[in-house]
């Protein structure tokens, strides 16, 4: 009887061991808490275990815990460069397969179950907004097929049994030095200044925003928090200030992200073509319409439109747009036929659109309705000299970036104290165009001195 018991007992556990063999584990590694809710979701009615991480250490930690078949890691980390963390993770996990969040192929094998991984990678990208409460009740527990009472282990228990499972037959010596290999290119890594990112950009967990001050956190989080909607934002700063990358940082963190990003100019476009440019037209609508085009707003459907310098759209214009932002229909220049398109619109200005559209007789240029339907979540952009305390950083930041073409430069401490001295009524654009020119006229030599700084003198302090 005894012995027919332990048959028994060993033919359940020999059921759940098979089980659990088919379950693969992922390691997630992104800081977005938002997608990883979605994936973890999508991969767990899978059958996939997930190990998520918000960076990169706390992933390679996760793979030295557990063996895993695949590492999703997403295009940014807020503590680790991606693309050398990847060169590691390929030199020390050959065996394992490594995609990027966007559905890329980062090397290592193959996965047998890579479709159900990209699978899941779309199912994350393009699920709605309104379906957050549900990703954010996603179980914890990876489903066991048989429908048995208490059928689901924890993630924790589970991801150990299959380390247990999956490191039979290994030598053991082999694995330590491994995890020793790990940890050591783990430390040369992070002990590299130009791989980890600044502490005060992991707080703001966005690579668009480059600063330290409370108002780039504050502009940081706005972000985050608007993205996945579909509100209309109107970004307001000075020119120069990064407004057409903030609102691109808008789109990539949104639900349309793998849609078209579409950028008009409000004021670089003559006025009797704006309308056409913007709502598209049909053959013979005008003069030298000798084909139909399609507009802006048509060609962003299901993405974003970025109106650029909104406040150079003339008064006539303005009350199409009205209509369109209040239906979502338009009409092409010339057709009698109107269509509908889904299309998150992102406004961005340096005037004060607010006075121009309480302004009184002629000097009213800008409608208040539309003002109103623009700014239901207005973003401003401090300008630089509001932020002096960011420009080493910014510094930094451009000159890295400048390093991919050419080798990477310095600057001298009088240098700094000189760009310090400026009032920078350029911005940001200014400055990268400042440290790009001092780069060149430093010629051969890896660092820039103050006589590469050229300014306006007339804006000197």
């Amino acid at each position: 009887m005894v012995n027919f018991m332990n048959a028994g007992r060993s033919t359940v556990l020999n059921e759940d061991a098979k089980e659990l063999a088919a379950i693969r584990t992922v390691v997630l590694a992104s800081a977005d808490a938002g997608l990883r809710q979605r994936l973890r979701a999508s991969l767990t009615g899978l059958r996939w275990q997930v190990r998520e991480a918000s960076g990169g250490a706390e992933a390679m930690a996760q793979l030295e815990d557990a063996r895993s078949e695949a590492l999703l890691v997403d295009s940014w980390l807020p503590d680790l460069e991606v693309g050398e963390f990847s060169t590691v993770i390929r030199m020390l996990y050959p065996g394992m397969e490594l995609l990027r969040v966007d559905g890329g192929v980062d090397g290592g094998a193959r996965s047998p179950r890579r479709n159900e991984l990209l699978h899941a990678l779309r199912e994350a990208q393009n699920a709605p907004a309104n379906d957050a409460a549900v990703w954010a009740t996603a179980p914890e527990t990876v489903p066991v097929a048989g429908g048995r009472v208490g059928s689901g282990l924890p993630l924790r228990t589970a991801a150990v049994l299959k380390r247990d499972v999956s490191r039979e037959g290994t030598n053991e010596m082999d694995e330590v030095a491994r995890l020793d290999s790990a940890r050591q290119a783990l430390s040369v890594l992070m002990g590299r200044p130009e791989a980890v990112r600044p502490a005060v950009q992991r707080e703001a967990m966005l690579p668009e925003v480059v600063g330290a001050c409370e108002s780039m956190r504050e502009l940081a989080r706005l972000i985050r928090l608007v993205a996945p909607r579909s509100t209309t934002v109107l970004i307001e700063g000075e020119t120069g200030t990064g407004k057409e990358v903030l609102a691109k940082a808008v789109h990539r963190l949104s639900q349309r992200a793998g849609k078209p990003f579409t950028v008009l100019n409000c004021a670089a476009i003559p006025e009797a073509l704006l309308e056409a440019e913007l709502f598209g037209h049909t053959r013979g609508a005008f003069t030298g319409a000798v084909q139909s085009r399609t507009g802006r707003i048509e060609a962003a459907n299901g993405g974003t439109l970025f109106l650029d310098e909104i406040g150079e759209m003339p008064m006539a214009l303005q009350a199409k747009m009205l209509r369109f932002l209040e239906c979502g229909e338009l009409q092409r220049v010339g057709d009698n036929e109107t269509m509908r398109v889904d299309v998150r619109v992102i406004a961005a200005t340096h005037q004060p659109l607010e006075k121009l559209a309480t302004n009184v007789g002629a000097e009213r240029t800008f409608r208040l309705d539309l003002y109103h339907r623009l700014a239901v979540f207005p973003v401003e952009v401090p300008a630089l000299r509001e932020r002096m305390e960011d420009l080493e950083m910014l510094a930094e930041h451009f000159l890295e970036q400048m390093g991919q073409e050419m080798p990477r430069k310095r600057l001298t401490s009088e240098a700094v104290a000189k760009l310090h001295e400026y009032s920078w009524p350029g911005n940001v654009r200014e400055l990268m165009h400042v440290l790009e020119r001092g780069a060149i006229l430093a010629g051969d030599r890896m660092e820039i001195g103050v006589e590469e700084i050229r300014l306006r003198r007339a804006t000197l302090g």
